[in-house]
């Protein structure tokens, strides 16, 4: 591959006064596609040139029985200047910069054959290794414009209200934080935000891979709400990129066009190939010895021709240039850095972020995977999963005086319980609760009808010397055990029952882990903050190899070191905010719900946009497929250079050779590109979904 493609910064271009001046995202992404793209119909269109000369100087040479001097040696000279123009540029950038690559050889192979009077051979390699790079170019594209595409989804204007009049539209770089921008129905969002008047369903499927839209609601207070963003629920932020549904929006913006969740994905995958894999930094390392050795290959070839085997100077010398060109290691230059591209591409598409080859690669191979209990295995949020009656109470009584209580209570298990069981209370059964006081460590105690009601652990009750009910006893033993946090509810001289919250584990977490062992990850692992007795009772449910608690985010580091001493890679999944340095230690940190966090998007190697653990799965199967795909290109690239190397000795003219070369460098590239459409529509294959409980 070619190195021109890269010199180029995407983001900048330069000012008529010489002075760099940084692009928008959205034009920087043009500029780059457009530059690409561009680039590649001109190669293209001169190796066509090239091929009508070197045909028109066959002809005038065989056909015709013009002399070399005349007409035919005209058609190859325009040959070389056609075929020759591209790979001329590279070889003198990548020379200039102590690298001689396959260009470079290519040139020394053509302009050997012409020192010699073997202007038709010199011709026939340029204007086919130039058309092979130009379909190379064309067929590598592909997967640039799966990348670039991305940045293309953001709208180049937004409709702004300032103050109080109407609104009006601004270039979306002229955004800042704190507008509010009116979004029309079916149009896209274009800028981050969290909505603050309106309801809509939104495809968030560009950037965060859901396939279904997900329902936008304001937020209470918008004010407060600018100082939380990052806790927001997914029902209240919106990303620049996504497609608002059929309702009208108002959104308050949260970053500019520059800082935007859409924009930093771009700019992650666009130069994600900047990561070498540790097996591109092995071809590195292999290439600056092979290419030197080539050249001494090929002088030996020379001078063993010439005085070993007494062939003429021009006869050894056209072998030495056939020698070079079988040699060139073009397949393999271009084998793994267009795997990594489409690899990462697809997995863009699915939205999953990999950063680069080396994260890509990396997770084909892990041998054990930890995971951070709370909000990965787990909702991060707190469900009733148990409520006992008494034996001489019944549910109608019980959860209508939980509800009226724990309404006025701003405590996050009082809201849980709340959102979960208040839809279960009829109208004409609602109770009013007054006088509400709170006894630290303990629970709560109000008023209802004139009795008093408590609610707390079973501290609250052993103080003041009450036993349970035996059947309340027995319940709550068996609830504590399970890791459950537990409520009991008294009202006036009565037990009611007893309700259980806890962070309930996601419905697919099972489902998640198994698919994990399906694909060869061997060893799962659960470490939490929380106490044992929880951390054991979540993984058992979702079936963990290891369920690990009590763990200072210091002591998961430690863990995780420990974790390396007996499998390696490793792979730890988070968050990407709390969970970052036991993360960082291992060898791919990948983070969970990432759209909208930067730390999270640039703390971990992978980032899943959603909140959607069923894409692990999916990330770890395409990393194998691209581990495999970069095996198979890397033999066959090795294979056909051994075989050409012999096929030249035997006699295969340096034609031939350049159209096996060239060939086998568009197999290489054509394997590759086979992971953009890497079980498509299959992200989430055989894992069910619930939806993640709203605050």
């Amino acid at each position: 591959m070619s190195e021109h493609q890269h010199d180029h910064d995407p983001g900048h271009r330069t000012a008529p006064n010489g002075s760099p001046t940084t692009l928008p995202p959205t034009s920087a992404a043009t500029h780059t596609q457009d530059h690409a793209h561009g680039s590649a119909r001109w190669e293209l269109w001169f190796a066509i040139a090239a091929g009508v000369t070197y045909t028109g100087g066959m002809i005038a040479e065989f056909a015709l029985g013009l002399p070399m001097v005349g007409w035919p040696l005209a058609f190859f000279l325009a040959t070389y200047f056609f075929g020759g123009f591209f790979t001329i540029r590279t070889a003198i950038s990548s020379t200039l910069r102590g690298k001689f690559e396959v260009d470079f050889l290519m040139l020394v192979a053509a302009v050997g054959a012409a020192l010699i009077g073997r202007w038709a051979e010199g011709a026939v390699l340029l204007f086919l290794f130039s058309l092979g790079h130009a379909l190379e170019e064309y067929a590598l594209s592909r997967a640039s414009k799966s990348i670039e595409a991305l940045a293309e989804l953001a709208p180049r204007s937004a409709l702004v209200r300032r103050g109080e009049t109407e609104p009006v539209e601004v270039p979306v770089e002229e955004l800042v934080v704190g507008d509010i921008v009116v979004i029309r129905p079916n149009s896209r969002i274009p800028s981050d935000g969290f909505v603050i008047s309106g309801m809509s369903a939104v495809d968030q499927s560009a950037v965060t891979g859901e396939s279904i839209p997900v329902e936008k609601e304001p937020v209470s207070d918008p004010t407060r709400t600018m100082h939380t963003v990052g806790t927001l629920p997914a029902t209240n932020r919106v990303f620049a990129g996504t497609v608002n549904g059929s309702g009208l929006l108002e959104i308050e913006v949260t970053a500019t066009a520059a800082d935007s969740t859409l924009s930093k994905v771009v700019e992650l995958v666009r130069t994600a190939d900047q990561a070498a894999s540790p097996t591109q930094q092995f071809i590195d390392r292999f290439q600056r010895w092979y290419v030197p050795a080539v050249i001494l290959g090929v002088i030996a070839t020379l001078l063993v021709s010439m005085f070993a085997f007494a062939q003429p100077f021009r006869d050894a010398f056209y072998l030495a240039m056939t020698v070079l060109v079988a040699a060139s290691p073009c397949a393999l230059a271009i084998a793994t850095p267009a795997a990594v591209l489409a690899g990462v591409a697809r997995a863009a598409r699915a939205g999953v972020l990999v950063k680069g080859g080396a994260p890509l690669e990396t997770l084909g191979r892990v041998e054990a995977i930890a995971f951070d209990k709370t909000g990965t295995l787990t909702w991060g949020a707190p469900r009733v999963t148990s409520l006992v009656p008494a034996d001489d109470t019944s549910e109608s009584e019980l959860i209508p005086t939980l509800v009226s209580v724990e309404s006025l209570s701003d405590h996050p298990l009082a809201a849980a319980i709340v959102r979960d069981l208040a839809p279960r209370v009829p109208e004409t059964g609602r109770l009013v609760a007054t006088d509400l006081s709170a006894l630290t460590g303990r629970g709560i105690t109000a008023t209802i009808d004139g009795e008093r009601v408590e609610i707390g652990n079973l501290r609250m009750f052993d103080e003041q010397q009450l036993e349970l009910p035996s059947s309340l006893a027995k319940a709550y033993a068996e609830a504590r055990d399970s890791g459950q946090t537990l409520m009991i509810v008294r009202r006036g001289d009565r037990f009611l029952g007893v309700v259980g919250v806890m962070d309930a584990s996601r419905a697919e977490s099972a489902q998640v882990l198994n698919a994990l062992r399906d694909t060869g990850v061997g060893h799962l692992v659960m470490i939490s903050g929380d106490n044992q007795r929880v951390a054991d009772a979540v993984g058992q449910e979702v079936g963990v190899d290891t369920a690990i608690g009590e763990l200072l985010p210091e002591d998961k580091v430690t863990h995780i070191t420990s974790l390396a001493k007996t499998y390696r890679p490793i792979a730890m999944i988070g968050d990407g905010v709390n969970d970052a340095p036991a993360m960082a230690r291992a060898d791919v940190g990948i983070a969970m719900g990432a759209a909208g966090s930067t730390v999270a998007l640039e703390t971990c190697d992978i980032a899943l946009m959603s909140d959607d653990l069923g894409r692990i799965p999916f990330a770890v199967r395409l990393s194998r497929a691209a581990s495999r795909i970069i095996r198979q290109n890397l033999i066959a690239s090795l294979a056909i250079v051994v075989f050409l190397i012999i096929a030249t000795f035997l006699g295969l003219n340096i034609g031939a050779v350049v159209l096996i070369h060239e060939g086998s460098t568009l197999i290489v590239v054509a394997n590759a590109l086979r992971l953009l459409n890497f079980q498509k529509g299959q992200e989430h294959a055989g894992i069910d979904h619930e939806e993640k409980p709203t605050h």
